[in-house]
């Protein structure tokens, strides 16, 4: 019997695709020959040619060549969303590298694990974010620093003065005033027109679609955060997929705000816009007024985006100044979307808001919703090439239609495992019918047309905005705080981000009475990145304990009811 959600499956998309037998960064220099004056990417008004684009990145996997780096060594990639993060991701790949993808808002004492843990020696980071990685860098003992760091100013690609589009007030010092570079200890740094002007020979592509490409970093339940190895083949299926799935084509123009770092907007946006030639049009950081003149200015066509950006833009004063009617595709995930919103997208612009869902693990969508058939606050149907079902937690044996378990995934697009971690590894998969199934650690249900639907988490993880956070994380960085004897995290509501981060801490007694729940908070903000710092403090004697000694982080999440 065929899967009931194949009733409304799109009439125009394939249920399942043929992925190029070839490695990532050739889609880019096959972009590059088809259209080699055509904007790739515009910032602020000035647009790099795919010509350019993919000269830049061959230059830059030259230098990352001259310096030591070989086929399958990691680079860190530290950046927000500017013209150097698409070129270095790309130079990476052609360097026949591995490109690990950082949050930008990580401090030091973060970004010391994605170094030690993947044996990093060379990064590139943009000079605002330079320092804090070259700090944790010299923090480390000498055999586990970096050996190089490249670094760019965030402006390097600006137009000229007074001209391009204008500049935000609260980026202008951050976008234009150059920053030295960082000393890194033990290791050497260098700018961006430094790589440029390297005149060595690309290396040879060596990589192909069985390599791994990029190791993007997640957390689950327990322990630091877990690199998720994916090959050239999972990336570029679902890079496809997204293009398919979002009426790609070259002629596409897209609204590029979501980070790159994160597995969506690297995937669904930046991979899926390279293969089909389209154009981005970047945004570093999100400003709804920017937004806004950027979707009128270069009608926009494609803007994938988290519900929050859409529910700010509409909250513009100036809104009813832009001109949305280019629009032919808006969707996105990370939250839900409030059903209001959607409907005033429908009824005003005739646009169906597009949920999907998916994770690091399953290279951006394993879910998504057709235009044609779409349900609100939904996950939607497989995606292509997918198979889910709904496993009982305990048995994994599928569990009938309409009730909750575990939701399960299979698919083309599905991590290889974490690295270096074969417990981890073990522990989230299981094989059925000689497929190998995913286990998302999300709970829910499938309703009789085939759709998803969330409901809960067995993974204890609190989404803020879009921004996933872990507790277990957030706990471990807590508990260097010499104040601080124990500490539980959980989600408490809140009424613009959905859910904020809470701890629930117990003080040595040597500081009871001497560190506040401000302290507390403003510690967090300095030693972790802001979406993961703690909003709410509140201390107790003591947390609620299993008869084993666990925490028992459930009864503290469900008192926030």
């Amino acid at each position: 019997m065929q899967p009931p959600h194949l009733a409304h499956w799109p009439s125009h998309l394939p249920q399942s695709i043929t992925v190029p037998a070839t490695a990532l960064p050739d889609n880019l220099e096959t972009s590059a020959r088809r259209y080699p004056d055509k904007a790739a990417l515009v910032f602020f008004g000035r647009a790099m040619p795919y010509r350019e684009l993919a000269h830049t990145a061959e230059r830059l996997a030259a230098y990352l060549h001259s310096v030591g780096v070989r086929q399958g060594d990691r680079v860190i990639l530290l950046m927000q969303n500017l013209p150097q993060l698409v070129a270095a991701h790309f130079a990476i790949l052609r360097a026949n590298a591995v490109v690990v993808p950082v949050n930008p808002m990580n401090l030091a004492e973060e970004l010391k694990h994605y170094i030690t843990d993947g044996e990093v020696k060379v990064a590139i980071a943009s000079a605002d974010l330079g320092a804090e990685l070259a700090k944790a860098s010299n923090a480390l003992p000498a055999g586990q620093r970096l050996d190089h760091l490249l670094v760019t100013q965030p402006g390097e690609y600006l137009p000229p003065p007074g001209q391009g589009d204008a500049i935000p007030a609260a980026w202008q010092a951050w976008l234009t005033t150059p920053q030295p570079l960082p000393t890194l200890e033990g290791g050497s740094t260098a700018t961006w027109q430094d790589a440029l002007a390297c005149t060595a020979p690309v290396p040879p592509l060596t990589v192909g679609p069985q390599d791994l490409s990029v190791l993007p970093y997640t957390s689950g339940t327990t322990g630091l955060p877990k690199g998720c190895m994916h090959t050239h083949r999972s990336i570029m299926h679902n890079a496809v997929a997204s293009a398919l799935w979002g009426q790609g084509s070259s002629e596409n123009v897209t609204l590029t705000v979501i980070p790159m770092f994160h597995i969506t907007g690297m995937v669904s946006v930046m991979h899926a816009s390279i293969y089909l030639g389209a154009t981005m049009v970047l945004m570093p950081r999100w400003d709804r007024e920017l937004a806004g003149q950027l979707i009128s200015r270069y009608q926009v066509t494609n803007w994938t985006n988290i519900p929050t950006m859409v529910i700010d833009l509409f909250a513009s004063p100036n809104f009813r100044q832009f001109d949305l009617r280019s629009l032919a595709y808006i969707g996105g995930g990370g939250a839900a979307m409030p059903q209001a919103v959607a409907q005033r997208l429908l009824e005003e612009y005739g646009l169906t808001y597009q949920e999907g869902y998916g994770l690091t693990e399953t290279a951006a969508p394993s879910h998504n919703n057709p235009a044609q058939h779409s349900k609100q606050q939904c996950l939607g149907m497989p995606f292509i090439g997918t198979e889910s079902f709904i496993a009982n937690p305990d048995t994994l044996e599928p569990m009938p239609q309409g009730e909750q378990g575990e939701i399960v995934v299979s698919g083309p697009q599905v991590f290889s495992g974490y690295w270096r971690s074969e417990g981890a590894t073990r522990a989230a998969f299981f094989e059925r019918d000689g497929k190998r199934f995913f286990r998302t650690g999300d709970l829910g249900w499938m309703d009789a047309e085939g759709y998803f639907f969330i409901t809960d988490r067995l993974k204890r993880m609190i989404n803020a905005s879009g921004f996933k956070v872990w507790p277990a994380e957030v706990e471990a960085l807590m508990f260097r705080h010499p104040g601080i004897q124990e500490a539980c995290v959980v989600s408490a509501k809140d009424a613009y981000r959905g859910e904020t981060v809470k701890a629930v801490v117990v003080l040595r007694p040597s500081h009871k009475g001497q560190v506040s729940e401000e302290d507390v908070i403003a510690w967090c903000r300095e030693n972790m990145a802001a979406y993961k710092a703690p909003r709410i403090v509140e201390f107790v004697d003591a947390l609620p304990k299993s008869g084993s000694g666990k925490v028992m982080w459930r009864l503290l999440q469900d008192a926030q009811k």
